[in-house]
């Protein structure tokens, strides 16, 4: 029989894409989801309501089941909301995760895979980053995540359990059947907001700066496409039930090594979409490198992956498919009774 996974956020972009792929391979899945920022009708499987925070919650799932690895999406992930709320932050995600370790150390389940970010690596000096870059998160999202990751390193040494800390850089587009895709209520993500704007919802993009350092002026950043990370996650997965637990960890990038800027990514969905897209420039915001790159060199020496999805153009028209199709079909009963103020 296949291993059980918990995926603690599997209800959100990321984890059902990531719960898809690894129900489709034979593992078994729960997800644990508290549903603030994600959908039930994305969740593949069975879905349990909890949040990190409700110890005795999180226990019970423990206590029902033989988990045999914990995937960990649960953390709050907005960079502007972190540096307005650093307390909500600080408690959702360090005191959630220190939850699930002292549950899964009392249960006796020794393999972990946490989604960390690039945030950690601040404003690099130099491009692509490797993992080797020493941590500089200039925002308290990425504080966070830094600290679990040690966190996490810390307490596998002292109880010899394995794990693998992945470090996404920017994730986009959707899956390529149009099953699953980026939801996000409000909407807060570069590419759901210019289809936005695309399809008449919002009259422009707001393009926050002109005059980085960059050959168009805008942020460049590394899209890695969801179907691509999702598998770096099957193979993390598999490399974790390859080995005795034995105080081992992974730290590794997921990225394409490959920079798009905004404008890059506006043009694209220009030619995708047929629509205009106008924008208007609005003023820098904190805590946003000019540019974030990826080396992917050492999860692919490791682990052999590799993007092979990460294309602008693929990202873009298979977001584009969800945006119109799936997420529309989704949003549509929520809106129709909404209350209108």
């Amino acid at each position: 029989m296949k291993p059980m996974v918990l995926i603690i956020g599997g209800a959100g972009y990321i984890g059902s894409h990531v719960t898809s792929l690894l129900r489709k391979q034979g593992y078994r899945t729960i997800v644990y989801d508290n549903l603030s920022t994600g959908h039930k009708e994305l969740v593949s499987g069975p879905f349990i309501y909890g949040d990190i925070l409700e110890l005795s919650r999180l226990e019970d799932v423990f206590a029902s089941h033989q988990i045999d690895v914990v995937i960990h999406l649960a953390a709050k992930s907005l960079v502007p909301e972190s540096l307005t709320k650093p307390l909500f932050y600080y408690e959702n995600n360090i005191a959630g995760t220190l939850n699930i370790l002292k549950i899964m150390l009392q249960y006796g389940v020794n393999r972990i895979l946490f989604s960390s970010t690039a945030s950690v690596y601040g404003s690099p000096d130099i491009v692509p980053v490797t993992e080797e870059f020493p941590p500089k998160p200039d925002n308290v999202y990425g504080f966070t995540k830094i600290a679990i990751e040690r966190m996490i390193g810390d307490t596998s040494k002292i109880h010899e359990f394995s794990y693998v800390v992945l470090r996404y850089f920017n994730a986009a587009g959707a899956s390529l059947s149009g099953e699953f895709g980026e939801l996000h209520v409000p909407e807060t993500h570069l590419i759901p907001k210019v289809f936005d704007v695309a399809l008449g919802d919002e009259s422009h993009v707001d393009v926050y700066g002109l005059d980085y350092d960059t050959p168009d002026g805008t942020c460049i950043r590394d899209y890695i496409h969801i179907v691509d990370i999702a598998d770096a996650h099957l193979k993390s997965v598999n490399w974790l039930f390859g080995r005795e637990s034995d105080g081992a960890g992974l730290m590794l990038n997921v990225g394409s090594g490959k920079g798009f800027s905004v404008l890059d990514v506006i043009n694209m969905a220009r030619e995708v979409t047929g629509k205009k897209i106008p924008i208007i420039e609005g003023e820098r915001r904190k805590g946003d490198p000019p540019k974030l790159v990826a080396s992917y060199e050492k999860i692919y020496n490791l682990l052999g992956w590799e993007p092979t999805n990460s294309d602008l153009e693929t990202i873009i028209r298979t977001a584009w498919q969800w945006h119109i199709g799936k997420r529309i079909e989704i949003l549509k009963p929520r809106r129709a009774f909404a209350v209108v103020k």
